[in-house]
């Protein structure tokens, strides 16, 4: 049975998360090795075709736990699904500026996990107080705006960092480069989305859909 996911009228089988998993590595490995882009794979399903905000989180395995290594993506769906998760892929190994490039040989010590988005969503209160009632821990991704700053979040952050709804709004504020109490003040912008997540259990490893534990 098709399952709707936020404002994503279709679903993901594990195969189809599979394939985006082994395709963000791909690209990066080709791109590491050529300093060249793959081109997508031909004859895809229609769904991996339509326009989706995707990001691609690499994260390095230290003693079994996970240490963030690149993220990079699309948050709106600007661009067809395999393509925004080459592009990202490949700046998030490359291009994200909280990190050097990524290595060749550190590809064996990675995990590459993809998240593809819902199209953010405006959430409306009277009171900015409202705000923490209206975001669910474990369901929904944040992305704040204000002027010419904007911090996204995805879905996955706050649940490994054990935070509630107000930290999670006063971290993305920070991410955005806004003092954490940001949100509270007019005219800041409050945009949530949900995510599907698929992630290599292990470098070249089993991929599998990740499932967040609720609020």
């Amino acid at each position: 049975m098709k399952r709707e996911v936020g404002y994503l009228s279709f679903d993901l089988s594990l195969d189809e998360g599979e394939f985006l998993v082994k395709l963000a590595r791909k690209a990066v490995e080709e791109y590491l090795i050529s300093h060249k882009r793959i081109a997508a794979p031909q004859k895809l399903p229609e769904k991996l075709l339509k326009l989706c905000g995707v990001f691609v989180t690499i994260n390095r395995l230290i003693g079994g736990e996970k240490e963030l290594r690149g993220c990079i993506g699309y948050p709106y769906p600007t661009n067809p699904l395999v393509e925004a998760v080459i592009d990202s892929a490949i700046s998030s190994a490359t291009q994200d500026p909280r990190f050097p490039p990524l290595s060749i040989e550190e590809l064996e010590t990675v995990v590459f996990e993809v998240s593809i988005l819902t199209p953010p969503e405006l959430i409306n209160v009277e009171n900015p107080r409202e705000y923490p009632s209206k975001i669910k821990i474990g369901e929904d991704g944040l992305i704040i705006e204000r002027g010419i700053f904007r911090g996204l979040l995805l879905p996955q952050v706050p649940v490994e960092w054990g935070w509630d709804a107000e930290e999670f709004l006063c971290q993305c504020c920070l991410k955005a480069g806004l003092p954490p109490d940001c949100w509270l003040m007019k005219g800041t912008k409050v945009y949530k989305f949900q995510a599907i997540i698929f992630e290599e259990e292990s470098p070249r490893g089993k991929v599998k859909r990740k499932l967040l534990q609720s609020s």
